[in-house]
């Protein structure tokens, strides 16, 4: 997958010590990925903010 601007506030960025990078951890199967390939997408269908804190701020 390509690296959207908001991929770095994505839960599922996370850094590879193995490959020393970072990248998109989210699980796909054959046929989700073939989709998430094949078509363009102007916002990541998978992201997920890892702002812990946006909940609280919603309660508040």
């Amino acid at each position: 997958m390509t690296e959207n601007p908001q991929c770095r506030d994505c839960l599922y960025y996370e850094y590879n010590e193995y490959t020393a990078c970072y990248e998109c951890t989210v699980s796909l199967d054959e046929d989700e990925y073939e989709r998430y390939c094949s078509r363009k997408y102007s916002s990541c269908p998978y992201y997920h903010s890892g702002d812990e804190y946006k909940t609280v701020r919603k309660q508040n």
